[in-house]
């Protein structure tokens, strides 16, 4: 058994004051506004409340920040010859060591899906890179499922380690904190926390309670041939999206999307400078797909559902062997329409021959 330490409930704001030393950037869950209508990640500060339900938005922006600046410029006139500009660059690459402290498993599941394409693939993403390798996650493992979670679904689970480097489970008066990878390890021998080893044996009873909650989970294996099968039926994506309104609340939402845009601004009317900016971007807009000629090879919203749909179930799992979905239910429960992505995966697994169009 790997290291393990033990946490008392009103010990937990010690525990944030360890973690936050050395200038590690905390990030915990805290309930905004005081009315409870959501559950955000921020930096936490001395004194500050905080919860440990289930946020409303999963902690991407700690490695993926909804808009960052990947570089500045600078135009300059040559005194000599004034037609000839000259353009200095300077890139953004800051990374401050942060800790995730108390995200679900199914959003720690999330960094790994974010890592294969930004990490693995062809070309690794050094804004990316950078704020990863500054990440520790702590995360809390699930009392029970809930209804629109389907995290076993998709090869995860309320315990799952895959994303952390420490999981913590609550027993009685507290929780065990266990070590999952060697950053884990080391974070945890550097407490003053006692050892959690006699606690453990509860810890894993709680952790076997969570999985029986669960509804037993359909097979989806066969999900990423059927899907790609009925790519060309346009009346099968039709109907599973004639309630969509394209709000792109599914992706925004989503602790594994992963689109983005990448737009330069200028500084005032001078223009003798200005950054480059990534933001997130909503592959459910009907801007997103839309080229400079104003063709637009997605402009029908089932288009676009199947684009979503058969990227996390199809085409990512073909690239990395895994479903880049993390079974959160986030995107079934912002939904306004009450559209439930799984409905859409056994819908085709249950498809007859897919026609073309």
């Amino acid at each position: 058994m790997s290291i393990t330490r033990f946490v008392t409930s009103d010990g937990l704001p010690g525990l944030l004051a360890f973690l936050s030393q050395n200038g590690r950037r905390v990030l915990v869950p805290v309930e905004k506004p005081a009315n409870k209508r959501s559950v955000v990640f921020e930096a936490w500060k001395q004194g500050q409340p905080f919860t440990l339900e289930k946020a409303t938005v999963p902690p991407k922006a700690a490695v993926l920040p909804q808009c960052e600046t990947l570089l500045t410029y600078k135009k300059s006139k040559d005194p000599e010859n004034p037609e000839r500009v000259s353009i200095s660059l300077e890139d953004g690459i800051k990374a401050q060591p942060t800790v995730v402290f108390a995200c679900r498993p199914c959003d720690a599941r999330g960094f790994a899906v974010l890592d294969r394409p930004y990490l693995e693939g062809p070309f690794a993403d050094p804004y990316y890179k950078a704020r990863r390798d500054q990440l520790t996650v702590l995360t809390l493992t699930c009392a029970s499922g809930c209804n629109t979670c389907f995290c076993h679904w998709v090869g995860g689970g309320p315990t799952s380690l895959e994303g952390s480097d420490v999981l913590m489970t609550e027993v009685e008066g507290g929780y065990v904190l266990q070590a999952v990878t060697p950053g884990g390890e080391e974070l945890l021998a550097a407490t003053d926390l006692p050892d959690g080893a006699e606690r453990f044996p509860q810890a894993e009873e709680a952790r076997k309670a969570a999985w029986a909650s669960l509804e037993p989970a359909p097979n989806i294996k066969d999900a990423p041939q059927k899907l790609a099968a009925l790519f060309s039926n346009t009346e099968f994506w039709q109907k599973q999206t004639d309630r969509c309104l394209s709000c792109g609340a599914c992706t925004y939402f989503c602790p594994t999307c992963y689109c983005f845009s990448i737009t330069d601004e200028g500084e005032g009317l001078s223009e003798k400078g200005g950054r480059r900016l990534r933001s997130w971007d909503n592959c459910m807009s009907s801007l997103f797909t839309r080229e400079a000629s104003g063709h637009n090879p997605r402009a029908l919203k089932a288009f676009r559902m199947r684009n979503r749909v058969s990227h996390k179930f199809s085409t990512y799992p073909e690239n990395w062997g895994a479903f880049s979905c993390s079974g959160c239910g986030r995107c079934i429960s912002n939904c306004p329409v009450c559209l439930d992505i799984r409905a859409i995966v056994l819908a085709a697994l249950n498809a007859k021959q897919a026609t073309a169009e």
